[in-house]
């Protein structure tokens, strides 16, 4: 066999491990970068849209798989249960995430309102 990878279970477990915490390491290192290469908005621009010392609530976002979050979830950006860290995304990335696997948040339901289009 010309695999790489080795043979038994528990370390294949391992490596999978391995990689979940490196690909949510390379999410939030995305982010970042996608936070720092982002507009940024006039002072008169942010009061008029979002009020004095008030942070915008996103249309929809994404809860990242993680501790407690076995994969990566799609929510209004209202919601309840989007946790504390919702990564803000536009409806045609929520849209391509549903389409690549994640999962629409039970309470919200966002694949109802993104698929109506």
């Amino acid at each position: 066999m010309d695999d790489d990878l080795p043979p038994d279970l528990p370390r294949l477990r391992t490596l999978e491990t391995w990689a979940a915490h490196y690909l949510t390491r390379i999410r939030t290192r995305i982010a970042a970068v996608e936070r720092q290469q982002a507009p940024v908005p006039t002072a008169a621009h942010a009061q008029a849209t979002v009020g004095p010392g008030r942070a915008r609530t996103p249309d929809w976002g994404l809860a990242e798989a993680g501790i407690g979050v076995p994969i990566t979830e799609v929510h209004r950006g209202d919601c309840w249960a989007r946790g504390r860290s919702l990564v803000a995304v536009s409806a045609e990335r929520a849209r391509a995430e549903l389409a690549d696997g994640a999962q629409p948040c039970a309470v919200c339901s966002p694949d109802r309102m993104l698929n109506r289009r």
